[in-house]
């Protein structure tokens, strides 16, 4: 039984990787080891067309044809070339084949598309290294069933993907049977030390319900105090929390000392309305507040098809976000002060709601920044905007990991679930999932039971 073990540990095997690994993430030639990695040359010539825009696509595939023209050298990428790094594989171009024998993708499902000509070149690949495991990466499922169904083995590229995403932090814990004079002390002391929870509970900026027999308190870790403080509910321009999950996201964006705040639930949970009222409750703190989201086209067109102006274009995409504005903006009436600031606010922009890309290359210092549907983005566009994050800017992202829009995302491979997962603990970073819909009882029937 040793030996099998160690045979299969040195198994070789080789990774055919498809258009779509590369375009999630443009360093997966290096995630594989030992192993050799090849891409069909059907991937360049896709790559080819995405090498243009402002998109993270467009940003992934033009890296990826700089390192591949660094790796090349004087060398022909029809050769094995070695990846750097020791202990790497090494890596090849494949160039197009017509399938082998009676194995053919493009005659098998009668179509010349790009996806078959990828199959053939790993299929080819599998003939010729016959002493190696040949294995299609692909974040197109469909590619995968198509590619098993040749005997081809091929599996979703792996890299950063959460394992139990349905056992994701949240960021809340409810602590039962203390002693009322726990609950006592921090009510009449603002804090308590932490030592009142198990040991394996306390966590940086982590949120606990703690309960007695008689009664309940809402409070967090400070990690600059190393102590439980109380976290009293308090209303943000206007809003008011409906439930402690809400109290705690307030508090989050709220804390000074809180750089990074993820919020995470089902439609009507309040993600946004949440974020946008505690940041403008805070207005005078940053320069300018940016509320962004990712565009996702319908049918994954691009959104130059639609009439109009680069405004008339993305509008219907941002509308979600004026809504929200407009919720908060209507808590007052027309002639107060609070609610005629919002609309000077836009006109000055001071307040600027735009997609997320068209944010690309401003400054991000001194700035609160709300990124909206964050489960649509990759995890290296989530380190992106993160990495870009001048001294005095907040960062906010809220999203639903199961909500998925994009095409090769999913709740295991979004940024959201990767931050999430990554940062949790971290003195700079606090989440929050939402677990009550307060939108209707009609959208949490939706929610609940469709």
């Amino acid at each position: 039984m040793a030996k099998a073990v160690s045979s299969a540990k040195k198994e070789k095997k080789v990774f055919v990787l498809d258009t779509s690994v590369i375009l999630y993430d443009h360093n997966s030639v290096n995630s594989f080891q030992e192993h050799d990695v090849a891409i069909p040359i059907t991937v360049l010539e896709e790559l080819d067309n995405f090498k243009k825009g402002n998109d993270i696509k467009n940003f992934e595939a033009r890296e990826f044809i700089r390192f591949l023209d660094e790796l090349s050298g004087n060398n022909q990428l029809q050769n094995w070339i070695p990846l750097p790094g020791k202990g790497k594989g090494k890596f090849r171009v494949i160039m197009n084949t017509h399938g082998v024998g009676a194995l053919d993708a493009e005659k098998i499902f009668d179509d010349h598309k790009a996806d078959h000509k990828i199959i053939n070149a790993a299929l080819f690949l599998q003939k010729e290294r016959k002493d190696s495991k040949v294995i299609l990466v692909t974040k197109d499922i469909n590619l995968r069933l198509k590619a098993k169904s040749l005997n081809l083995p091929a599996e979703d590229y792996n890299t950063g993907k959460i394992k139990d995403v349905d056992n994701l932090y949240t960021g809340a814990t409810v602590i039962e049977n203390l002693k009322q004079e726990v609950i006592n002390a921090i009510y009449e002391q603002g804090f308590t030390s932490a030592s009142v929870i198990p040991k394996n509970e306390v966590r940086n900026n982590q949120y606990y319900i703690l309960k007695s027999v008689k009664n309940s308190v809402l409070c967090y870790y400070n990690p600059q105090e190393d102590r439980l403080d109380h976290v009293e509910k308090r209303t943000v321009y206007g809003i008011k929390p409906r439930n402690a999950e809400q109290t705690f996201a307030i508090h989050a964006i709220m804390n000074p000392n809180v750089r990074l705040v993820s919020i995470q639930g089902v439609a009507g949970t309040g993600k946004t309305l949440i974020a946008l009222a505690a940041t403008l409750e805070q207005r005078r703190e940053y320069k300018q507040i940016y509320l962004a989201r990712p565009i996702v086209p319908l049918s994954n067109k691009d959104i130059g098809y639609l009439p109009g102006d680069v405004k008339s274009k993305v509008n219907p995409y941002m509308e979600p976000l004026f809504d929200n504005l407009k919720f908060i903006q209507h808590q007052f009436s027309e002639t107060d002060q609070d609610y005629q600031r919002i609309t000077e606010m836009i006109n000055k922009e001071k307040l600027v709601i735009t997609p997320l890309a068209y944010i690309r290359g401003r400054s991000l210092s001194n700035i609160c920044f709300i990124i909206d549907e964050a489960q649509n983005l990759t995890p290296h566009e989530v380190k992106t905007i993160i990495s870009r994050a001048g001294e005095g800017t907040k960062i906010i992202f809220t999203g639903d990991v199961y909500q998925i829009d994009t095409p090769y995302l999913d709740s295991q491979s979004n940024g959201l679930s990767y931050m999430i997962d990554r940062l949790q603990g971290n003195s700079l970073y606090a989440h929050i999932t939402l677990q009550k819909g307060e939108r209707s009882e009609l959208a949490n029937l939706a929610n609940e039971l469709l």
